[in-house]
């Protein structure tokens, strides 16, 4: 099962400024997310952001927030009873899901959304938690959920499908 940029959307999970030092590895995932959001940004493919009480963990981190067309507060750790649902864009079924924390927000999300009758897929190197192990355990209970479990390389050369995108030595410098 590929994943089409024409029916895709990125959505970004709580990669929030006050909570991504308690992370791990939460530089690198700010990264990627950036990564990934920048490709969508070349290939037309809507990025959506959440933001967790954002008057109590702030917004975003800055750099994710300006490539994002919409980031919304939510209450709820999984984002679909916050409005997440109707705020995606009408035709598009396959939902690219990348942030943190990655066993909580991101993945009652996450599962949610495949309740829902959407196709997702989980962007492992673009995923975080506090702590490794509840990571780890998250991204199996995903893909025998249904998530298909990918990388930001993935993500990018499926979404450009061949060499001859008008996007590709762009993207390919992004991820080199």
């Amino acid at each position: 099962m590929l994943m089409n940029s024409e029916q895709s959307t990125l959505l970004l999970i709580d990669v929030q400024e006050r909570l991504m030092p308690a992370i791990t590895h939460g530089q690198e995932v700010v990264s990627q997310c950036v990564t990934l959001a920048t490709i969508a940004g070349l290939l037309d493919i809507p990025v959506l952001a959440t933001e967790q009480l954002p008057e109590k963990l702030g917004p975003n981190v800055e750099a994710v927030k300006e490539l994002c067309n919409q980031t919304f507060p939510k209450y709820h750790f999984d984002a679909c009873p916050d409005g997440l649902v109707e705020r995606l864009p009408e035709g598009r079924q396959h939902v690219v899901i990348a942030g943190c924390e990655t066993h909580v927000c991101m993945m009652q999300t996450a599962l949610s959304l495949i309740d829902a009758g959407y196709k997702v897929w989980v962007v492992a190197d673009a995923t975080g938690s506090r702590n490794e192990f509840d990571r780890d355990v998250a991204l199996d209970r995903l893909s025998v959920s249904g998530a298909r479990i990918v990388t930001v390389e993935m993500v990018a050369f499926e979404w450009m499908r061949h060499c001859k995108h008008p996007a590709f030595r762009d993207v390919q410098m992004l991820i080199k």
